[in-house]
């Protein structure tokens, strides 16, 4: 007959270990900590910090010289045209040249910032993957525990069943088998479990070595997503990313109109004090432009450049845009198909396999059922349990990365 501890192991239903860190509380330490994250915040402030310096008039030029000496007699000053001259340049580009410099640096550092929200919430997606993976594989290792402690009280019993010649070999030996299974397959889980640990770590910005405890894993199986068409209305209009894209454009569009300006002449004015030591002292005022003389090697290949820069970044954020709205019709099935199969399981295939266990139980103690085929029963509850722990996790998974994509919380409608 069965043991006290082995029927109590087949009636039991597997509870999932106590939940010791929040993924808000993760999401938040992720945010504060994670050196890419902190990389992409001082790119935007680099990039912030270009918009003066590129509308900026050019240094002005100060010299000083001696002009008109004698080289036989270089300290002499009786020569009317000997004299100590200062003089100052200033180069004046050609209105509106600065004007679009400036502009496309700030649309690039707009750029740099929308960047940053899009490293964020790839952040958020990829701790969200590590989180979850560690959450399912707690509560797969608690099935599994289960499972191994199962084997190991029926291997038990059939050996002894066999030993007193109440009990066939062949259950014995099944016995010891799925004991070698199962425990393989719980170092693996195991294995799973610690690299999905050190993962999350690192996107936290902790030490590899630190514990990560339990972890939440919600039941939305009665959740019900946004339509399609919402959730890429939000992405067009709210993922980072695709307003990156659009001011990448708008700078590459920006340097283009100044490229087209680059062929006008630039305005240098001068001023020079001439000190003669032995005569009045006198001044002079220069006015200049510079002659561009070889255009076509130069202006008109930068235009042709930006030209090309322009039309690239409008092909990336197309196809940026494109494969925005495909992922998120991809993730929105994948999170659909997995709420509604949890939905399944929970519902009709776990209470029905449990009652199959019920059955088989009934019949074993009446001779009717074989001990082997109980066992086999109450292992296909422990895998449907996995699997729907697994579907969980999936859905959450997928959600995560689905927020990342439309900027921002995908909130389960009622």
């Amino acid at each position: 007959m069965l043991t006290t501890s082995l029927l109590a192991l087949l009636l039991g239903v597997a509870q999932g270990p106590a939940d010791t860190l929040r993924l808000a509380d993760a999401l938040l330490l992720a945010r504060r900590a994670n050196p890419t994250l902190a990389a992409a915040r001082a790119a935007a402030v680099a990039a912030a910090a270009r918009i003066g310096p590129a509308g900026a008039w050019p240094d002005p030029e100060l010299q000083l010289g001696l002009m008109n000496r004698m080289a036989g007699d270089f300290g002499s000053t009786a020569d009317p045209m000997t004299m100590n001259q200062l003089q100052v340049m200033q180069m004046l580009p050609w209105p509106g040249k600065l004007g679009h410099a400036r502009a496309a640096a700030r649309h690039i550092a707009a750029a740099q910032g929308a960047g940053v929200g899009e490293q964020e919430r790839m952040l958020a997606a990829r701790v969200q993957m590590a989180y979850y993976d560690v959450a399912y594989a707690d509560r797969a290792l608690s099935v599994m525990r289960r499972t191994l402690e199962l084997l190991r009280n029926f291997r038990d019993v059939a050996t002894e069943m066999y030993a007193t010649g109440s009990g066939a070999q062949q259950d014995a030996l099944r016995a010891q088998v799925e004991v070698a299974r199962m425990s393989e397959e719980f170092t693996r889980m195991e294995q799973d479990r610690l690299a999905g640990g050190l993962r999350l770590n690192a996107l936290l910005g902790r030490a590899a070595t630190s514990t990560v405890g339990a972890l939440e894993l919600p039941d939305s199986s009665a959740d019900t997503l946004p339509s399609v068409d919402t959730l890429i209305a939000w992405a067009e209009s709210r993922r980072p990313a695709l307003a990156a894209g659009r001011e990448r454009v708008a700078a590459a569009e920006t340097s283009l109109a100044g490229a087209r300006l680059e062929i006008l002449p630039d305005l240098r004015l001068g001023f020079a004090y001439q000190q003669r030591p032995a005569f009045p002292a006198m001044v002079s005022v220069m006015v200049g432009v510079n002659v561009p003389l070889f255009a076509g090697a130069r202006q008109l290949a930068a235009r042709r450049e930006m030209a090309a820069m322009r039309d690239m970044s409008q092909a990336e954020l197309l196809d940026l845009r494109n494969e925005t709205s495909a992922q998120v019709v991809e993730l929105r099935a994948r999170a659909e198909q997995d709420r509604n199969l949890a939905r399944l399981y929970r519902t009709s295939v776990l209470p029905q396999a449990r009652a199959s266990v019920d059955a088989a139980l009934a019949g074993y103690r009446v001779g009717r059922v074989t001990f082997m085929q109980l066992i086999d029963d109450q292992m296909t509850v422990n895998r449907y349990e996995t699997e729907s722990y697994r579907l969980a996790a999936d859905y959450q998974q997928a959600l995560g990365e689905l927020e990342a994509l439309v900027g921002r919380a995908v909130e389960a409608l009622p």
